[in-house]
């Protein structure tokens, strides 16, 4: 190499360390976001990174996403009888499960608590077969120690079609009010315009039963 091309190259690998070093910090510093942004327990996102990516799908994809709001029936009893530790796994696999079902499409959040929402890119001709599928697999028992744990999850649905909107509040509202409309009933209810409406303190409070289409029962 001609010596006078030495401390160009010098100068060049100098420059290159720093940046090599920030690009390194800047990739840590966003995993570290991302890990702060998601729910240890369940891996599901918080749910202000939830609304704000659900929120970002519904502008892009209107039309063809469907909002899910669940949370376990019966979860106190679960950890009164079984220990928080049970509870724990109860929680874990709630989350696993609407993630498996939301897709790398979708997400998955939890609320808080044992509430959950999911939203998932799904064409409207599945959105019935899908919802018989989640029932299914929300309502499995849960591997635990030497036996199974018994769970049982109610769930809502809402599209922006069905409720004619695509604002989140509402969507979200919907599928709540259809939720609490079958709660224990193991069935999942779909959502109409008239569930966003509801009246709710919180965003809690059952609507009426036998106001809406319903898929697969329990089992």
């Amino acid at each position: 190499m001609p010596t006078t091309a030495l401390p160009k190259t010098l100068h060049l690998t100098a420059l290159a360390v720093p940046l090599a070093g920030w690009t390194l910090h800047t990739t840590v510093l966003r995993r570290r976001l991302t890990q702060a942004q998601r729910d240890p327990l369940t891996g599901c996102w918080r749910r202000e990174a939830f609304t704000d990516r659900a929120q970002q799908l519904l502008e892009r994809h209107p039309d063809g996403l469907l909002l899910v709001l669940a949370d376990a029936d019966h979860f106190k009893q679960l950890n009164d009888r079984f220990g928080h530790a049970a509870g724990d796994t109860a929680l874990a696999a709630i989350g696993a499960r609407l993630t498996e079902w939301a897709g790398h499409r979708g997400l998955a959040g939890r609320l808080g608590g044992d509430e959950f929402a999911a939203l998932a890119r799904i064409e409207p001709r599945h959105h019935k077969l899908r919802l018989e599928h989640l029932a299914r697999l929300m309502n499995r028992p849960v591997p635990y120690g030497d036996g199974l744990l018994p769970l049982t999850v109610s769930a809502g649905a809402a599209t922006p079609h069905a409720v004619a909107t695509s604002e989140l509040p509402v969507l979200m509202r919907a599928a709540d009010a259809a939720m609490y409309e079958g709660k224990h009933q193991g069935i999942i209810v779909q959502a109409h315009p008239g569930h966003a409406d509801v009246p709710s303190v919180n965003g809690r409070r059952q609507g009426r039963p036998g106001t809406a289409a319903r898929t697969t029962p329990r089992r």
